[in-house]
């Protein structure tokens, strides 16, 4: 797996997971279940830096390296 993700990008998808997660706890019952399991994956792909959608699309975020 190579990188696909700047720094900002991994940096705001950890953010909006922790809101997510956090958002989820607060509701509780099973919709807050399904939000708070929906915000592990955007934390997921920012922790690891690489992005399945991305790859798919033929997208990068990550600086080129010269």
């Amino acid at each position: 797996m190579k990188t696909n993700e700047g720094n900002l990008d991994r940096i705001a998808r950890i953010v909006v997971g922790l809101g997510l997660v956090v958002y989820g706890f607060m509701m509780q019952g099973a919709l807050g279940t399904g939000i708070s399991i929906f915000g592990l994956i955007p934390i997921a792909t920012g922790v690891i830096g690489w992005c399945p959608l991305y790859t798919l699309l033929g997208i990068s975020t990550c600086p080129v390296k010269k």
